[in-house]
């Protein structure tokens, strides 16, 4: 077995929730997941508990809410009690408490700025704060997939988050990052306090990466494959000490954290988000 890598977490998005790829993780020394009310068609929670219930107790378990069955689709919501009632509901099905709750995505219910939005931006992390201390979770955090649209609604009052959450990696755009960065001084959040998720952008079979090597963006990149060095990569892109990734394959899973290994290039790094600065649109190639 090899040591504890407290700075990966597997992802469950899109994970099929198999009992081998837990084990698997452990045996790498991989001792967290993240998961959410809503994967698996909101049936991640009951899975979990069924097929790896005896392993949840040596694991970390984070999970968001914010995303509730609706009649046609899933619906977003930052009522106070929803919020509440589904950290309560998360703690029942896994048959635990979590370690970690995260405000899924509020933006998705931030359509505007102002009043309004700061108002109920502020009650959904109350209420997660509320569920914390009430002991329904250890803590709480905040992920957000665009966390552009909440930089102008944090402010003195509202509650901070322990752990804030977002997108990682060379496929992010600069005013994802800005965005990011703001927050992170709004809060006044340690980096270690800070996720990064999706660090692939969606996978590595994007033609991207057959037109751009990211080895460049490490040192001495040549002993690493493409895979890992995206990977490495991503955890500059904002600067994160953790990175959540998915994979229902031990093997691609430990490939990775050999990359940690590596050493990221910080000039690359910063020269490459001047680029991205000096583009119209922000965003990558």
């Amino acid at each position: 077995m090899r040591g504890a890598h407290p700075r990966v977490v597997l992802g469950l998005h899109r994970s099929r929730h198999e009992r081998r790829l837990l084990t698997g993780a452990l045996d790498l020394g991989v001792t967290s997941i993240d998961t959410s009310t809503n994967y698996l068609g909101f049936r991640s929670h009951t899975v979990l508990a069924r097929t790896v219930g005896d392993l949840l107790p040596r694991l970390t378990v984070s999970t968001k809410v914010g995303y509730f069955p609706g009649p046609e689709r899933a619906e977003h919501s930052l009522e106070p009690v929803r919020l509440y009632e589904a950290v309560e509901q998360a703690a029942r099905d896994l048959g635990r408490e979590p370690d970690l709750v995260f405000l899924h995505n509020p933006e998705h219910s931030l359509r505007d700025t102002g009043g309004p939005g700061r108002e109920a931006l502020a009650q959904g992390c109350a209420a997660l704060d509320d569920a914390a201390s009430k002991g329904l979770c250890g803590a709480w955090g905040l992920s957000s997939w665009d966390p552009s649209p909440l930089v102008d609604l944090v402010d003195p009052t509202t509650p901070r988050p322990s752990v804030l959450m977002t997108r990682a990696g060379l496929l992010v755009g600069v005013r994802t990052l800005d965005a990011v960065d703001a927050l992170i001084a709004a809060w006044g959040l340690a980096s270690g306090s800070v996720w990064g998720m999706s660090p692939f952008g969606g996978s590595m079979a994007d033609p991207v990466w057959d037109r751009v090597d990211p080895r460049t963006f490490l040192r001495n990149g040549d002993g690493f494959s493409r895979t890992q060095a995206v990977f490495r990569a991503a955890y500059c892109l904002p600067q994160v000490g953790t990175l959540a990734v998915g994979t229902d394959d031990p093997a691609h899973l430990a490939e990775l954290l050999d990359a940690l290994a590596a050493e990221a290039d910080g000039r690359m790094i910063h020269q490459y988000r001047a680029l991205l600065r000096e583009r119209p649109s922000g965003q990558p190639v």
